[in-house]
């Protein structure tokens, strides 16, 4: 699909006008309510509908129906990688008050790094037909992964990105309000909190990994992968602040994800021979995440089990 360099430029003036918006009212209200949240995360995935409507208008049934599976794949993506942040956020001791400037800019550079992948990707998908069988072993890998591991392995010490800038650059030992960082005698040091921010992206990073073949499997028009990541990223800092009290009751939220990622990777190997319809796809999909949410509320996990794993 052939986009304008404006329809581009128009995005992203979007994004940063959401994200300025949004900026202004952390200022005004630094600590986000459940409530807040959850009616931010309904904002979003209202907004989300709407930009699909709109692409069914512009280009049609079949890139709608691109967009709306991959945004959803990306969304449920995430509230995995939003477990990760939460145990991170423990790890640094970040405030509640602070957690939300670390997503925020998270986001910023999660938006840049995504686009990078994008562009990479799309252009090696076409020039290189063959990456499509690496791309869909990386997601059937990543599932099994997934499949196996009951609490995501999250060891910020041996973040080698952190561990190298902690060599060169000192840093405060306590947190200096919500700066990243500050002046002492005429040094410039950073705050535990720029760390928190370092371990987040390059967590979100290793994300990337699963995620971008995930879409790229759905679609290979860039603006559209882009969009409906773009989306997804946009609401992570709302939909954080609404399930960090509830994500030990998505038990069985890891197993429905190894599913998806693995039925995306077999789709895409899959792909020269035969294509399935895109909106069974997008059902099978949500029918996966549907009983895995389902089976997690129906049997939840026991509070003494919860209780161990936090001693832990």
């Amino acid at each position: 699909m052939a986009h304008t360099l404006a329809f581009w430029i128009g995005f992203n003036l979007f994004v940063l006008a959401m994200l300025a918006l949004d900026l202004g009212l952390h200022r005004r209200w630094p600590v986000m309510g459940f409530r807040a949240a959850v009616g931010w995360t309904a904002f979003w995935v209202l907004l989300a509908a709407a930009f699909a409507g709109l692409v069914f208008l512009w280009h049609g049934r079949q890139l709608a129906l691109q967009f709306v599976t991959g945004y959803v794949v990306e969304e449920s993506l995430s509230v995995d990688n939003l477990f990760v942040f939460l145990i991170l956020f423990r790890y640094f001791r970040v405030p509640s008050n602070c957690q939300h400037k670390v997503l925020l800019w998270g986001v910023v550079g999660a938006l840049v790094l995504r686009l990078a992948f994008i562009l990479a990707g799309v252009s090696l998908l076409r020039r290189f037909e063959f990456f499509i069988y690496i791309f869909g072993a990386i997601l059937i890998y990543s599932g099994l992964t997934l499949l196996k591991e009951k609490e995501p392995d999250v060891k910020p010490e041996r973040n080698f990105v952190l561990r190298t800038f902690q060599r060169f650059f000192p840093v405060t030992s306590d947190f200096e309000g919500k700066d990243f960082f500050v002046e002492r005698d005429g040094r410039r040091l950073a705050t535990p909190l720029f760390l928190a921010l370092i371990v987040v992206e390059t967590t979100d990073l290793i994300f990337a990994v699963d995620s971008i073949p995930a879409i790229l499997a759905i679609s290979r028009d860039a603006f559209i992968v882009y969009t409906s990541n773009v989306f997804a990223i946009l609401g992570l800092r709302s939909l954080y602040f609404a399930l960090e009290h509830f994500f030990s009751l998505f038990r069985f939220l890891n197993y429905g994800l190894a599913a998806v990622l693995t039925l995306i990777g077999v789709k895409m190997l899959a792909s020269h021979f035969y294509e399935p319809p895109l909106a069974l796809v997008l059902g099978v999909v949500i029918l996966i995440l549907g009983c895995s949410v389902a089976a997690s509320l129906i049997w939840p996990e026991r509070k003494e089990s919860r209780a161990e794993r936090s001693e832990d």
